[in-house]
C-alpha cells in the first residue's frame, strides 16, 4: 500500500509540474509578443518623430521607461473598448519601476473625471511614493483643471512632453496592446461584461505576468522584493 501511495503522489506531482511548465511556456510566448509589440512601436515612433526628438526617444528606450524605486514614476494613458452599449474607457496608472498597474478607472466616457479617478485610486493603494511624477500625454483629460488640482492635492508632479512627439504614452502602449491581444475579444455585448474581463485580466497581469526586465518576476513580486531589500538595509 505505501508503494502505491508513493506512486500516486509521484504521478500527481508530475502532473502539477507539467501543468506549471505549460503555463510558463505560455507566459514566455506572451513575453516574446510583448517585446515584438514594443519593438514595432519603437520603430514607428522613431520613424515619425522629428529629428531633434530621436535622440530623446533612443534614450527613452534605453532606460527612461524605468524608475529607481516603486511608485516614483508613473505613466498614464487611456484606451477604449467597444461594447454593444457604446465604448468603455480604461485609464491607467502604470508604475515604471515594476511595471505594476497600481491604479485604474473604467467608465463609459472620457471626461476629466476618468483621469482623476485613475490617479486617485492609484494613490489610495499606498503605492505612490512621495513627490512622485506622473507622465501623461497631452490629452485634455490630463490638462484639465480638475486633474491638475487632484495632482496638487495628492502631491504628485506632472510631466508632459511638448506638442508633437508621441513619446509620453509609449510606455503604456505595450500594456494596452497585450491586454487587448490576450483577452481576444473585439467587442463585448455590454459594458458590465467588458469591465469584468478587463478587471480579471489586470489582476492576472499584476499577480502572474512575468517580465524579462524584472528578472522574470511578476510586478507584485518585483515590488515585494524591493520592499524586502529596503527593510533589510534599514
Amino acid at each position: 500500500m505505501p508503494c502505491r501511495s508513493s506512486r500516486r503522489d509521484f504521478v500527481a506531482r508530475l502532473a502539477e509540474l507539467c501543468e506549471d511548465l505549460r503555463r510558463r511556456d505560455c507566459e514566455v510566448r506572451t513575453l516574446r509578443r510583448e517585446n515584438e509589440i514594443l519593438r514595432e512601436a519603437a520603430e514607428q515612433l522613431i520613424h515619425h518623430a522629428p529629428a531633434r526628438d530621436r535622440f530623446a526617444f533612443i534614450h527613452a528606450r534605453r532606460g527612461r521607461f524605468s524608475a529607481p524605486m516603486p511608485g516614483l514614476e508613473l505613466v498614464g494613458d487611456i484606451s477604449c473598448f467597444p461594447t454593444g452599449e457604446g465604448r468603455l474607457y480604461l485609464a491607467t496608472a502604470l508604475d515604471l519601476c515594476g511595471k505594476e498597474l497600481i491604479g485604474y478607472a473604467i467608465a463609459p466616457h472620457m471626461r476629466s473625471s476618468l483621469a482623476v479617478d485613475e490617479i486617485t485610486n492609484a494613490h489610495r493603494t499606498g503605492l505612490v511614493a512621495g513627490n512622485a511624477i506622473m507622465q501623461a500625454g497631452r490629452g485634455s483629460q490630463y490638462h484639465s483643471k480638475a486633474y491638475r488640482s487632484a495632482l496638487r492635492r495628492l502631491e504628485i508632479r506632472q510631466s508632459t512632453g511638448r506638442t508633437g512627439p508621441c513619446l509620453d504614452g509609449a510606455a503604456a502602449e505595450p500594456f494596452f496592446a497585450t491586454l487587448k491581444t490576450e483577452i481576444g475579444i473585439g467587442s463585448w455585448p455590454d459594458c458590465a461584461t467588458a469591465r469584468r474581463d478587463i478587471e480579471n485580466w489586470i489582476k492576472l497581469y499584476n499577480e502572474r505576468r512575468l517580465h524579462s526586465s524584472l528578472g522574470y518576476r511578476t510586478p507584485i513580486e518585483s515590488r515585494t522584493a524591493w520592499q524586502q531589500r529596503m527593510s533589510t538595509a534599514a
